[in-house]
């Protein structure tokens, strides 16, 4: 999960106090902001913000050349460490940490020892200890996803501060480490650098995923869809590990991990060459500051200047003045280019007034600072229920073959739902990216969050029930909740605390819910020594647990979404009285002394 996951805006209205008036609120437009150590108060203005490219200083061919390179960036590096299920049995294959094993261990054939592994035999057979859970493995995943989460803080405050080329930059000196660092592992395996190359490439895909929403400013009329473009590649880039795990079980000879790790440094290389070649040097302005330009560009008043003045020729003067009008306009028509007429922007408008009017609860806490908005039960109920399922995903993300082992007692059905698993998971997040948007726009947020609690609910039901049909429907599920609920959480924060506050409130969120993740590695434990390998008690409390809190979010959004409208509703009618006595006493005749 990242800290800008989301198929939602990227840039909209908050509703500030306005300070002659301490009871109203007034949109205010801002671009999202990922700074997590400006304080809202402190917002810069647009005509100080950053200095970026107009999007139409570059042709259409080059600005979709650049949409397609970060897109393809992004399937390539941004989240291949969430495909490790199907990297897991070629680290298996290869005897990763199997020095750890003792001798007894060797010459009996185990698969997992007990040192990569907490073994347990499987119900209906006591011949093999193989392919289960390891605590070793599972920590290679843990740790990766933790920093994926984590990091996005860092990852975004640089982004605001120094924009998307140096953060790219990074990322490919980090995905090279993290790559030399793997390849290193494979062919010195005393070396055992495969955590920290995993946590390189953690980082290096967060450096790369947060700036490629910025290139959405490319054709802000389809930023939309460029956005599920980006999301989408994101949940592609799972499939990485897949397509080398196929490859190595046809011919493991000439696929080694070190090859593969080695020649996985062209992308790096890659990527580094697009960023000095193809890639903007500096990041498009944001449809805020094209706005800003197009006010600007209307005024006919700029057509004159104080140098005028030093033209003494009447002729001369219109001359200048007709070139600065003639340039003004032309301005004004490629920003129309690229923004899109009056018509169409006020269209966009009515679109987004559309969305605040359906999420029932927008601008509850904009305009308050972020430390007041985290003590509010919007910010903890949310915070609790992303807790218990990024611990729920990355729980199953990393023992599902083991979970359907034990619980079908049989290894290659359990195989096969994990190989399901591997292709379904880069390909589900691609394909439901669309419909998340088509969701995000018509239902309200307590029908967004109601519709999350039914299906985590569900899952954890159907991942309790040991049958193989119940195996397949979780994964389907799972598969689709995933990117609705990463989607679901950014709009929320937008939605509810406002973007001038996003970078601390959903960065908050995110990095509590990466750090909670540790647990994992405890329930690992739980689950081998508490319960035997059976995973059905750690999936039906983490169910329960998701159930209660999703139940009371709701419950809460309802009411105090209930609450905020009742009030919107007196203030409205109070201004309609006060409007009608206002010009009651503009209408009686004035008497003069």
């Amino acid at each position: 999960m990242s800290l800008v996951q989301h198929v939602s805006a990227l840039e909209g209205f908050d509703r500030e106090p306005d300070p002659d008036a301490p009871d109203d609120f007034a949109p205010i437009r801002r671009t999202i902001s990922y700074d997590v150590l400006q304080p809202p108060s402190q917002t810069v203005p647009v005509a100080v913000q950053r200095p970026g490219t107009p999007a139409y200083k570059h042709s259409d061919i080059k600005r979709i050349v650049q949409v397609a390179v970060t897109v393809l960036t992004c399937w390539s590096a941004s989240g291949i460490v969430f495909g490790f299920a199907a990297l897991k049995p070629v680290l298996v294959a290869e005897g990763v940490y199997h020095d750890r094993c003792t001798d007894d261990e060797l010459r009996e054939g185990i698969q997992l020892c007990s040192q990569q592994d907490i073994k347990y035999a499987l119900p209906t057979s006591a011949l093999h200890l193989r392919y289960l859970t390891t605590l070793r493995l599972n920590l290679f995943f843990t740790i990766a996803s933790i920093t994926a989460n984590v990091s996005a803080l860092p990852v975004g405050t640089i982004l605001d501060r120094y924009g998307s080329r140096l953060c790219g930059l990074i990322g490919c000196f980090l995905l090279a480490i993290g790559s030399l660092f793997m390849a290193f592992s494979f062919l010195r395996p005393r070396f055992q650098g495969y955590i920290a190359g995993n946590f390189f490439l953690a980082l290096a895909g967060t450096f790369i995923f947060v700036p490629s929403f910025q290139i959405a400013n490319a054709f802000p009329k389809y930023a939309g869809t460029i956005v599920a473009l980006v999301t989408g590649a994101f949940d592609a880039s799972a499939a990485v590990f897949l397509f080398y795990r196929l490859v190595y079980e046809t011919s493991s000879r000439f696929s080694s991990p070190a090859k593969f790790f080695l020649g996985y440094l062209a992308v790096p290389v890659l990527i580094f060459i697009a960023l000095v070649t193809i890639m903007p040097s500096r990041d498009y302005n944001s449809t805020l500051q094209l706005e800003s330009k197009m006010e600007r560009a209307e005024d006919a008043t700029r057509d004159v200047h104080e140098s005028d003045d030093d033209i003494e020729n009447e002729a001369d003067l219109q001359v200048v003045r007709k070139k600065r009008a003639a340039h003004r306009k032309n301005k004004m028509r490629q920003i129309d280019g690229v923004l899109g007429d009056k018509d169409e922007r006020q269209q966009r408008a009515d679109r987004e007034e559309d969305r605040q009017q359906t999420s029932q609860v927008w601008g509850v806490l904009h305009g308050l600072p972020a430390y007041q908005q985290m003590a509010t039960p919007w910010f903890i109920l949310i915070t609790l229920l992303t807790v218990l399922q990024m611990v729920r995903m990355n729980y199953f993300i990393a023992t599902i073959r083991a979970q359907y082992e034990y619980m079908l007692g049989s290894v290659a059905q359990a195989e096969m739902i994990n190989s399901v698993f591997d292709i379904a998971l880069p390909v589900g997040g691609v394909l439901f990216t669309p419909f998340i948007g088509f969701l995000l726009d018509r239902l309200s947020v307590p029908a967004m969050l109601g519709l999350i609690v039914v299906c985590t609910t569900v899952i954890g039901v159907l991942n309790s029930i040991p049958t193989v049909w119940a195996g397949y429907l979780t994964v389907f599920f799972f598969v689709l909740l995933r990117p609705l609920y990463y989607s679901a959480m950014s709009d929320y924060t937008t939605k509810v605390f406002g973007f001038a506050t996003f970078g601390r409130v959903y960065g908050t969120i995110i990095c509590l819910s990466g750090l909670v993740n540790f647990s994992q590695y405890g329930l690992d434990a739980l689950t081998h020594h508490k319960f035997n390998g059976n995973p059905i008690p750690i999936n039906g409390f983490l169910a329960v647990a998701g159930l209660v809190v999703g139940i009371a979010l709701v419950s809460f959004v309802c009411v105090a979404g209930r609450q905020m409208r009742e009030h919107e509703d007196v203030d409205e009618e109070r201004q309609r009285l006060i409007l009608e006595e206002d010009d009651d006493e503009y209408d009686e005749p004035q008497r003069w002394r």
